[in-house]
């Protein structure tokens, strides 16, 4: 795997792993909502923190990603048809 093709895997399993994790711990603040606000919007949707989960998350992943494919195990050139 090149270094273009890594960084563009990790950024495509950074995203994922984002969508995954954010709605972890949400819960709506139906008391106090400021007027304007949807009712179900979160009261601390506390975005940094998800933000590093999903960077050691998606750092792992890649990781993974990056053995199977460097060992051989997957290979995308043998499943491509000879043009």
């Amino acid at each position: 795997m090149g270094l273009v093709s890594g960084i563009v895997v990790y950024i495509l399993i950074w995203w994922v792993v984002l969508f995954a994790v954010l709605p972890w711990g949400n819960r709506s603040d139906d008391e106090s909502a400021v007027p304007g606000a949807m009712r179900g919007a979160p009261a601390q949707p506390r975005m940094a923190l998800k933000a590093l989960v999903t960077t050691g998350v998606a750092a792992v992943l890649w990781l993974v990603a990056y053995v199977l494919i460097e060992s051989g195990w997957i290979s995308f050139r043998a499943m491509a048809p000879d043009i």
